[in-house]
């Protein structure tokens, strides 16, 4: 009984296998590809529907290279939007559109990323979902291809901006996604526009802005958004303590650092100015701007041999040509001659050092050629005489040390024409 039993299970699945075999057999494939192609190609699209409904939901593997669901697309497209289709007619389209583009990612069609954003756009452009049915369906295919082109992004800050309420938080989603993509393409008008639309004014974003940093707190991207909109809108202050987290996560990253040090420098926090700007050179040692920008905060504050030690550091970064940090080495001298309250033979000397580097940086031919050629002639009346050397007993091509306490930092020499 036992083995009569097993005997009528396997013929009962042989014919089971038949009848499937039989039911495959029964649908040609290629001649219902040559059917569909031949009606899309001469634009018959509703003979070729059908047609192609039957490769896609059997076996449209064999067929991929001709690439069966972007013709299919052009089909649904184009029956859905007929002015002779109903309203019923277009729900039944858009269910078969979704269908396509979840049947091509299932069979491994080619540009998968391509039918999952149209997706989430039928469903955004044709169904009745809610607003936040279309967010997700965007936010699902973005998150597969997240380098989707702008045009559904866009769609998507849309939606945000659009159902926007208190409660769900909306705006500030499509704040942060409008300023990522203006950061991405900063040419680009519109996304600048859609930030103004969505703020009364700078202020406004700036507080989005915190907001969203607020709620996240160790996300660097949005502490960087935020930090770049305070400097936008002038908040400087405001700006540093995002800067300020962004350096402490990241201590090597070099931008952090060159922002900090500029936002420093703009609210007055000198020694912290220069504290940054020394852990830029040690990041960055070749970078001359650094050497160049810590001397000009040197001499704000007097010290002036700190700033000139610097400033031949930033000469020895750049190449020759770069006639800026020889041409503030003279504004140095000349700065310490003007301070020292007196007009002796020693002060004249150091006029003349000034000169004397300003005709150097004039010889370079850089930028400040001009200049410096200016500030020689502006000096003719402030350097030694003739007659300053006679009383002196010097003579032509004689050396003169700079001296003095209030020059001692200098340890330069003046030569006697």
């Amino acid at each position: 009984m036992k083995n009569l039993k097993i005997t009528l299970i396997s013929i009962l699945l042989l014919l089971m296998s038949i009848q499937t075999i039989k039911a495959q057999n029964e649908v040609n494939l290629i001649a219902e590809f040559s059917l569909f192609y031949e009606s899309y190609k001469n634009k018959d699209y509703k003979s070729a529907e059908p047609h192609g409904w039957i490769i896609i939901d059997t076996d449209p593997s064999q067929f991929l290279k001709y690439r069966p669901f972007k013709k299919m697309e052009d089909i649904v497209t184009f029956m859905h939007d007929s002015v002779a289709t109903t309203k019923e007619e277009k729900d039944a389209y858009t269910a078969k559109a979704i269908k396509l583009y979840d049947r091509s990612v299932e069979v491994g069609a080619k540009d998968p990323e391509y039918f999952i954003m149209k997706k989430a756009y039928v469903i955004e452009q044709w169904s009745e979902a809610t607003p936040d049915e279309k967010i997700e369906a965007y936010l699902t295919a973005l998150e597969k291809n997240p380098n989707a082109d702008p045009f559904y992004k866009d769609h998507l800050g849309l939606l945000y901006a659009n159902n926007a309420t208190d409660e769900n938080g909306y705006k500030l989603k499509a704040l942060e996604l409008y300023l990522k993509l203006a950061e991405e393409d900063s040419e680009n008008e519109t996304w600048n526009s859609r930030i103004t639309d969505l703020a009364e004014d700078m202020n406004q974003l700036v507080e989005y802005m915190k907001k969203a940093w607020d709620l996240d707190k160790d996300n660097m991207e949005k502490a960087w958004k935020y930090a770049e909109m305070c400097s936008k809108a002038e908040q400087f202050d405001k700006a540093i303590e995002p800067l300020e987290f962004l350096c402490a996560k990241s201590p090597e990253v070099v931008t952090y650092w060159r922002k900090l040090t500029t936002l420093y420098q703009k609210v007055g926090r000198t020694d912290d100015a220069i504290k940054a700007y020394k852990t830029l050179i040690e990041l960055d040692p070749t970078n001359r701007d650094n050497y160049f920008n810590i001397a000009i905060i040197y001499n704000k504050l007097d010290q002036l041999s700190v700033a000139r030690s610097y400033l031949q550091k930033a000469s020895k970064a750049s190449d020759e040509s770069w006639d800026l940090p020889v041409y503030l080495e003279a504004q140095l001298y000349e700065k310490a001659a003007s301070q020292s309250g007196s007009f002796e033979f020693m002060d004249k000397c150091v006029y003349k050092l000034a000169s004397d580097t300003y005709s150097q940086a004039a010889r370079i031919g850089g930028s400040m050629s001009s200049s410096a050629s200016e500030r020689v002639k502006a000096l003719e009346n402030s350097i030694p005489k003739q007659e300053d050397y006679f009383f002196r007993k010097y003579k032509s091509g004689d050396v003169i040390k700079i001296e003095g306490d209030t020059y001692g930092w200098i340890n330069r020499s003046i030569r006697v024409k």
